[in-house]
């Protein structure tokens, strides 16, 4: 129970810091480490995604980073992949998940590294935002700054396979959408995450219910993970609110890529 309290803080921390749920850290711990079966691992990983997602969002100044429209539109086609994926979630072996879960951590990381240089915000406040675009203050840039969502297919796609990772691996599609918005799509990091983590808790309780239904889920490591999601949250808050862009993509890229090769060793057992 100390030990998923823990575990749940350390995942709150990243969830609050990036955007992107903190299951990416929980799933390995509670599987790897606790030696739980990998679905309970799953299950219970999104139990907590649902849980900072609430508590992110709820920042006082959160919303006003956060672009409704655009995650709105997104939320659509990751329910959609997450309930999609919830048909044949217990047809796949354990083996399989871990490589789908190292190869996506490595896919992702490596797109994180290619943007570290680019930023996408317009600092012409006056310019066309487009109709999924936005506009938020940014200490940063030391005012208020723009940007325009392109490819916007390529967001609509990527939405979905998040939606289906998260349910099949317990990710929560955030360490998808973050990744996929900033690096393809010109969203900002900070408005990509802050959005994701609005999104994140639909997601997760979309995907959820196939591992409530076959009793996958242990309630009093779910429920001693989530109060560390609670305390974790607020430090992954102070650490986020002092930290440059750039530093927390090269975070965001070495965690998934550590993640991405113990699964894979993990998986080649």
């Amino acid at each position: 129970m100390l030990f998923t309290l823990v575990a749940g803080s350390m995942a709150g921390c990243l969830g609050a810091l990036l955007g992107i749920g903190g299951g990416v850290f929980l799933v390995p711990i509670l599987n790897l480490v606790l030696h739980l079966p990998m679905r309970t691992a799953i299950g219970i990983s999104l139990i907590t995604v649902i849980a900072t997602s609430s508590v992110v969002s709820a920042k006082a100044g959160r919303l006003k980073v956060v672009n409704l429209r655009l995650g709105m539109v997104l939320e659509i086609f990751t329910t959609a992949g997450a309930a999609f994926a919830g048909l044949f979630a217990h047809s796949i072996q354990s083996r399989t998940l871990q490589w789908m879960f190292g190869w996506t951590m490595l896919a992702v990381a490596g797109a994180m590294l290619g943007r570290l240089g680019r930023r996408n915000v317009i600092t012409d406040t006056d310019a066309d935002v487009g109709v999924l675009g936005g506009r938020y203050h940014e200490d940063e840039s030391g005012g208020e700054v723009v940007y325009r969502v392109h490819r916007q297919p390529v967001a609509f796609g990527m939405s979905f396979v998040a939606g289906m990772l998260s349910t099949l691996v317990g990710i929560g599609g955030g360490v998808i959408k973050v990744p996929a918005l900033n690096a393809w799509c010109g969203v900002p990091l900070r408005a990509a995450a802050a959005t994701s983590a609005l999104m994140i808790g639909a997601t997760a309780a979309a995907g959820v219910v196939p591992y409530f239904t076959h009793g996958d889920i242990q309630p009093e490591l779910a429920a001693s993970t989530v109060l560390g999601v609670l305390v974790g949250s607020r430090v992954g808050f102070h650490i986020g609110d002092r930290s440059r862009a750039r530093g927390l993509k090269i975070l965001m890229a070495v965690v998934l890529a550590l993640v991405g090769l113990i699964y894979f060793f993990k998986a080649g057992q």
